[in-house]
């Protein structure tokens, strides 16, 4: 049995995480850390989890008892801990911030996209979960990217369920507001776009174009759906090979002839695309669940493929399609 710990076991993305690791066949719960709720029982936090699980939270950290730690911490905190703390040479760490989905010189995480870096995932120690929005609208593009095929701006417009804002209650997630509204955010500034950018140069190095990203808030609680436009004179029938032969290896991305929408992802870890041309534009509708696939699913898909596990164990959900 993998022995796993969690720090910062209080959010929506450390309530998934735990949901998937108690019902995973090969994963034991150790700890999962939350100073602020520490001694209270799970289920004190994550009402959901009644029946399934008598974990209760601890402030204690025992890192010489896993094999794998998951981070579900606020950004900079992972980085914070990982400073601060002597951290076993041999524990793998699944951060689920932004704190090092960025590559540089300072630290060896590797960017956790499955349908990017699969094999290097397999080999690695340290994984940065990308981000939700990053993670759905990547897919759209990657195997664009692979064929060199990104030579002009990308307009891609997003909405993400509340939940994407975190547990806290806030202006931007009160009911009374989110119900039956919608607004932008971000506007071209959003903070996933530089990690997009940089999944696209790994295919595409000349990529220098511009991921014209706007956000916006949705009035339901959970699911990113993403269009994408891009231009191509290519003819359709060719695109949805060049889609089709990209994530022919790929357990949860899937291209569908039929329009898409969003119910037919969330409580999944899937993806699904649909690709539609007009003229010599590309439409691309891309759609997941920012809980699972865009988080705490992708996060277990990780974890599957570092301890050479089947990729899909563990994650094979039903839509909550009605």
């Amino acid at each position: 049995m993998i022995k796993a710990g969690i720090i910062g076991g209080a959010g929506y993305t450390a309530g998934e995480l735990i949901r998937l690791l108690i019902n995973h066949p090969d994963v034991e719960i150790k700890f999962i850390n939350s100073s602020s709720n520490a001694g209270n029982k799970i289920t004190d936090v994550h009402e959901g989890l009644y029946g399934e699980t008598d974990l209760v939270f601890t402030d204690e950290l025992p890192l010489d008892t896993i094999d794998v730690l998951f981070f579900c911490t606020a950004h900079g905190d992972t980085r914070k801990f990982m400073e601060s703390h002597n951290v076993p040479e041999d524990l793998k760490i699944i951060d689920l911030s932004m704190d090092y989905r960025i590559k540089d010189d300072s630290h060896d995480f590797v960017y956790g996209l499955p349908e990017l870096n699969r094999r290097t995932i397999c080999h690695s120690k340290h994984v940065a979960n990308p981000g939700c929005f990053a993670t759905c609208i990547q897919l759209g593009l990657l195997p664009l990217a692979k064929h060199l095929m990104l030579n002009d701006d990308v307009m891609v417009n997003a909405i993400t369920g509340s939940t994407g804002a975190g547990v806290k209650p806030g202006a931007t997630s009160h009911f009374s507001w989110r119900n039956n509204n919608m607004s932008v955010y971000k506007a071209f500034e959003h903070q996933h776009v530089p990690e997009i950018k940089q999944s696209l140069r790994q295919l595409q190095n000349s990529f220098d174009a511009e991921i014209d990203f706007i956000p916006y808030r949705g009035d339901f609680a959970r699911g990113i759906f993403a269009t994408l436009v891009v231009k191509t004179k290519v003819e359709l029938d060719e695109l949805v090979k060049i889609y089709k032969d990209y994530y022919a290896e790929d357990s949860f991305t899937h291209i569908v002839e039929k329009n898409i929408d969003l119910k037919q992802v969330v409580n999944t870890n899937k993806c699904l695309i649909h690709l539609e041309k007009h003229g010599d534009k590309l439409l691309i509708i891309s759609c997941i669940d920012n809980l699972l696939k865009g988080a705490s699913g992708q996060a277990v898909h990780n974890m599957n493929l570092m301890f050479n596990l089947e990729e899909t164990v563990g994650l094979k959900l039903k839509p909550s399609a009605f």
